[in-house]
């Protein structure tokens, strides 16, 4: 203990514990506010990409991400995040054509703008 006490009097002691201290916080920061904001593990399936590009080609609605929720095969949900016009009618227009192409109500659609 007491030798521990005499390392930390050192002034390069402090200097590289500090200089330490400061790459965890920075590599923190780092993680939290430059990171991938989407998981990179996720792979768009099929039915997903022809979803978005089907979207994408509507008046009013730029770059469609489709998430389709399965359970046992069959589609159960499905949530749509765009950039656009943020409007009544864009919003139906997913709704109908994201229900369409699935089979589902159209309650099970979700619709975010980003």
């Amino acid at each position: 203990m007491k030798d521990l006490r005499l390392l930390l009097r050192k002034r390069t002691v402090r200097i590289l514990l500090f200089g330490a201290a400061g790459l965890l916080l920075l590599g923190a920061v780092w993680r939290v506010f430059f990171s991938e904001p989407y998981p990179s593990g996720y792979d768009e399936t099929q039915a997903e990409a022809r979803i978005s590009a089907m979207l994408e080609r509507v008046e009013g609605i730029e770059d469609a991400s489709v998430m389709i929720v399965e359970e046992e095969g069959k589609p159960v949900s499905c949530i749509v995040v765009y950039r656009g016009e943020d409007s009544i009618l864009s919003r139906m227009r997913i709704l109908d054509i994201a229900s369409s192409a699935l089979h589902i109500a159209k309650e099970k659609v979700q619709v975010y703008l980003s």
